[in-house]
């Protein structure tokens, strides 16, 4: 777990949103334009979103029009530090740990892991099987309560 999910994503737009248009989003606009036209991949089809937000001169409403392209560009730093982390991770990995990565791949979890082809990013980046959550939103709870439950096994598994 990595303190650069959905959050920081939606802070990457606010600024984007706000060196750019030179206007202010709220936290729940960057979220919805994340969900909506948000992609990790350059290959994606570019969409469009109309976004509406505060001038930051005039001090008025003000809307865009906002690309997909442009909204990963705003994205390229919380994903470059995700899948800097992952690469981490995995290099402090036990041995037995790796080899069962290598057979059943990386779960992705919480809200930032919807990020359209960001399954297919860390795919390439790592040439390890990747697979998202059926219930992203609460599997980390999930998670950490079984690990709760097997305190030995989480003393296997937890990187010092």
């Amino acid at each position: 777990s990595i303190r650069c999910g959905g959050d920081k994503m939606d802070e990457a737009i606010i600024n984007y949103v706000k060196r750019k248009y030179n206007m202010l989003v709220g936290e729940r606009t960057a979220e919805q334009i994340k969900i909506t036209i948000g992609v990790a991949s350059a290959t994606a089809k570019t969409e469009t979103m109309e976004v509406k937000g505060r001038d930051l001169v005039a001090g008025i409403p003000k809307v865009i029009i906002a690309t997909s392209d442009e909204i990963r560009e705003a994205l390229i730093e919380p994903i470059h530090a995700i899948v800097e982390t992952v690469h981490l991770t995995l290099e402090r990995t036990p041995p037995e740990l790796a080899a069962d990565i290598v057979d059943r791949g990386i779960m992705l979890v919480g809200g930032g892991s919807l990020l359209r082809d960001f399954d297919q990013v860390l795919r390439s980046e790592t040439k390890l099987p990747i697979l998202r959550s059926e219930d992203p939103f609460t599997a980390v709870v999930h998670g950490a309560g079984k690990a709760l439950e097997d305190l030995q096994l989480l003393k296997q598994v937890a990187l010092t």
